[in-house]
């Protein structure tokens, strides 16, 4: 599809409560620095056992109700923000349509809310933010909780040993000089370690340096750290997000779909236990699948 007016598009899912407002609300900056439009999606659940015992005259009514709150919305947020809005409204299960609609419009990322409780299985997928999380060809905001700082200054970025760790620097890199030479953000690079095993401390302890130093050479300002933790003791997402605390993070960058061989079922358990408790917000990136905003950003490499 193409694009209007030559503007890439940011998709924000919008069921109108208060955790997809939260969500919108954290748009507008990444809008303007990427010179982006916001195409704000509402999707009326054909499962929704209201929805199903509507006749026909009442859910073109409903549609109506939907559309005018919309455009209201979109309304309000160009005249009081100065970002261009769109609105869409599609009918069938939300999680797939959030993926269809961002497929077709070539979307650059999906910010939306999450109400995801902490006792949730890390394994099985449940929400529809993680569904989306899982299955997105491009990166995901997940926003959860209700307080959160306008603007990014520190980017928590977690590694591990995994051949993604490129993907994931290369992004950091993008994300941090979206505010100009004058305004960008910093990363925090964190591994959690729970091994003693010097080969491994030793290989870690190398390849954090190596991205740090990379990092550095870009002219952003990096910190690398290893924390140590012992199994059964706090997890290496609940280390990763108290972090992030630490740090005064404002958005944490992880990889998801971790076990080739169960992408359609599972993502990384770590990487959804920080999905589902962090009240930072979380940016979801599939290993290779995601889009840079520059031909210099894609072409960056350590």
């Amino acid at each position: 599809m193409s694009k209007k007016n030559g503007r890439d598009e940011i998709l924000v899912p919008i069921d109108f409560k208060e955790q997809s407002l939260i969500a919108l609300g954290q748009s507008y900056n990444l809008a303007k620095e990427y010179n982006a439009e916001l195409v704000l999606l509402h999707v009326i659940d054909d499962g929704n056992i209201i929805s199903s015992l509507m006749t026909g005259k009442q859910q073109t009514e409903m549609k109506k109700n939907v559309q005018k709150k919309l455009d209201a919305l979109a309304l309000d947020i160009e005249k009081k923000k100065g970002v261009k809005v769109d609105t869409m409204i599609a009918k069938g299960k939300p999680y797939e349509k959030i993926i269809e609609v961002a497929d077709m419009l070539g979307a650059i990322m999906i910010i939306m809310g999450h109400n995801s409780r902490k006792k949730l299985s890390v394994r099985f997928i449940g929400s529809n933010a993680l569904r989306v999380v899982r299955e997105a060809e491009c990166p995901v905001i997940t926003i959860k909780g209700k307080h959160h700082r306008q603007g990014c200054k520190n980017i928590v970025l977690p590694l591990d040993l995994t051949k993604e760790t490129k993907d994931k620097v290369r992004q950091a890199v993008a994300v941090a000089q979206l505010g100009g030479s004058n305004n960008q953000a910093a990363i925090r690079v964190v591994s959690v370690l729970q091994s003693s095993d010097e080969f491994i401390v030793n290989r870690l302890t190398r390849q954090l340096e190596q991205v740090r130093n990379f990092i550095q050479k870009k002219g952003i300002e990096c910190s690398a750290e290893i924390i140590k933790t012992v199994k059964g003791e706090d997890s290496p997402a609940q280390c990763i997000v108290d972090y992030a605390h630490k740090v005064e993070g404002d958005l944490l960058i992880i990889m998801t779909q971790q076990e080739a061989n169960f992408t359609r079922m599972f993502i990384g358990s770590t990487a959804q236990e920080v999905v589902n408790t962090s009240d930072i917000p979380v940016m979801s990136i599939i290993p290779g699948a995601h889009k840079y905003k520059s031909a210099e950003q894609a072409a960056t490499r350590y």
